[in-house]
């Protein structure tokens, strides 16, 4: 009888294992440019790589039918980079203002908004990657700004 139920719990046990998800980690490092634009595509989202006027380099995508950058951060020199940002700007001809985005952000946790020099209201989220992350993690990340840009284009009547 007890080996009957030892080996009882062993199939069941066996059975379960398939169902643990492991976490994929991502690269040692961060990612790199071109990593990101991988995992989006994968993920089914548009990603291009574009040159800024600084000659530096951002992801472009979209969500939802509006358009974001993806900025890449803590490089130090390399190709993979410990953090990104996920930002968008929106031209409403200096219809913000600073007291504005300051009740956003008094009620936001995840992201974080401002005005530009002109006015034009602007919203970002930051993202560590180094050391540690995983793709989930990075998933959940970007599920997370995805909500928050989307409130957010609510917030400007965009």
């Amino acid at each position: 009888m007890r080996r009957a139920l030892l080996t009882s719990a062993t199939i069941f046990a066996l059975a379960l294992a398939p169902a643990i998800a492991i976490a994929a980690d991502l690269p040692d490092g961060g990612m790199t440019i071109d990593d990101v634009v991988s995992w989006l595509q994968g993920a089914g989202y548009p990603a291009n790589i574009m040159t800024e006027n600084d000659g530096s380099k951002t992801v472009v995508s979209s969500s939802d039918g509006s358009q974001f950058h993806i900025q890449m951060y803590d490089c130090n020199g390399g190709p993979r980079c410990a953090s990104l940002e996920f930002y968008a700007g929106f031209n409403t001809h200096g219809a913000w203002n600073a007291e504005k985005m300051n009740d956003w952000n008094s009620k936001k946790r995840w992201t974080r908004a401002y005005v530009d020099n002109t006015n034009d209201p602007w919203v970002e989220m930051d993202v560590d990657l180094s050391p540690g992350g995983t793709y989930e993690i990075l998933n959940d990340e970007f599920a997370i700004w995805r909500n928050g840009f989307r409130d957010f284009r609510k917030y400007i009547n965009w």
